[in-house]
């Protein structure tokens, strides 16, 4: 039998915090987060210089970012608000990857005010980066997409689909340029899965990583200084999946490395992670209570949340875990849709899933799984605010990190005195 998943807080423990915040809102788990943290980074402690860059895309949140910044982790921007996150909490230099796509100018002007490591998508990025910030600077990374080497999965596509990164042959070229110009320093990227879960594939990419920074010594002549493998490590929403063993994927790299690195005597290459599902996904907590049981073909549980609040089901027909608070342990007899009260009939948690029989008005749903690609991914249509998000301190304490919104965030950006006298 699969292990059932379980939430950090009693039901009176929830209720209570629920007087002071209402509902919905998400709750991250700062204990287990920095726990698993810290069990990812040691996991490469045979790589020197080994470093993980949390993806800020998937919860970003400065005060997240801060405490995975306190146990050694860097942060992984793709744009400028992410790179201003970077700024407020102090991440400067090489704790900096900024890795994005259809730049434009002022975020590699940004990104170089930083002294971030700017890993370009294109090879005419680089001229880009040159206009945009004069002098190109001393380290320049480039994203590597293997096209047909590499097969993707069903939420990135295959990597010959993508609008991601540079061909092999573009790598080589695009090296020689920087040669050319001055660059002294090198890095390569790849990133092809999101929330993969076999432990090979990451080996995998490892592999083919490390035969392109061979290939790259050999035609240009300069050495991959670090070699960023990307995120895409996956989650296990549902209990019977086991989730990635990272320690296997650490040994199974560690052996791809001295093959292909070490044994051909190869300069030391630094390992690189952008994880961001792995490292906050599985502590945190959309915390709803249901409106409404309505009973027509179907019978459904109408909850205060949207898929404004967690749009994944909607989006990818993804699975997140429900637990009804206080009644963990009643028979799961009663067929389910659970929805929201957007004006879209895809505003839906869960479809025909199996939940206890006396579900009622009042009770407190919680969602698993939703501290990555979960408020971040939030949004305003048919006027619904985005939640609250909380943060559990390992004493049990909760710090509100992020309030609601109120009307008054909403309609900011509108002169509303000037509507009366539009023409």
């Amino acid at each position: 039998m699969p292990k059932m998943k379980t939430v950090p807080f009693s039901t009176e423990q929830i209720k209570n915090i629920i007087k002071e915040y209402p509902t919905p809102f998400h709750i991250y788990d700062e204990e287990a987060m920095i726990e698993y943290g810290k069990y990812f980074i040691n996991s490469f402690e045979w790589n020197q210089g080994f470093k993980q860059f949390y993806a800020i895309k998937a919860c970003p949140n400065p005060y997240i970012m801060k405490l995975l910044k306190d146990i050694g982790m860097g942060i992984d921007c793709s744009s400028m608000a992410e790179l201003i996150i970077a700024e407020k909490v102090g991440l400067r230099g090489e704790d900096i990857m900024f890795s994005s796509n259809n730049t434009p100018d002022e975020e590699f002007q940004k990104a170089v005010e930083l002294g971030a490591i700017v890993n370009l998508d294109d090879i005419k990025h680089i001229e880009a980066l040159e206009r945009a910030v004069g002098q190109l600077p001393e380290l320049i990374s480039f994203r590597y997409n293997p096209g047909a080497l590499k097969g993707g999965n069903i939420i990135i596509g295959n990597p010959e689909d993508s609008k991601y990164g540079f061909t092999r042959e573009q790598l080589i070229e695009g090296y020689t340029i920087l040669k050319e110009k001055g660059v002294k320093r090198f890095g390569l990227h790849t990133m092809v899965a999101s929330n993969e879960l076999d432990n090979d594939y990451f080996v995998e990419t490892a592999e083919i990583i490390f035969d392109v920074v061979a290939e790259v010594k050999e035609k240009v002549g300069v050495d991959i200084e670090f070699a960023n493998l990307g995120g895409g490590i996956g989650i296990p929403y549902k209990s019977e999946h086991k989730p990635v063993d990272i320690e296997k994927v650490s040994a199974g790299i560690k052996a791809k490395y001295e093959e292909l690195i070490s044994n051909k005597g190869l300069s030391p290459v630094k390992i690189y992670f952008e994880s961001g599902r792995a490292i906050t996904g599985p502590f945190g907590y959309l915390v709803t209570k249901v409106r409404h049981i309505k009973e027509t073909y179907k019978k459904y549980i109408g909850v205060d949340a949207t898929m404004a609040n967690l749009m994944r089901p909607a989006l990818y027909g993804a699975y997140h875990h429900i637990t009804v608070m206080g009644k963990e342990d009643a028979p799961h007899t009663q067929l389910y849709d659970v929805t929201g009260s957007l004006c879209e009939n895809n505003d839906k948690f869960a479809i025909n899933r199996l939940l206890a029989s006396n579900i009622e008005p009042e009770d407190v749903l919680v969602l698993h799984d939703t501290g990555a690609h979960g408020h971040a991914m939030g949004f305003n249509y048919n006027g619904k605010l985005r939640s609250a998000e909380l943060l559990l301190r390992p004493d049990g304490s909760v710090k509100e990190i992020r309030r609601a919104e109120t009307i008054e965030d909403l309609y900011a950006t509108i002169n509303f005195d000037g509507v009366v006298d539009f023409k």
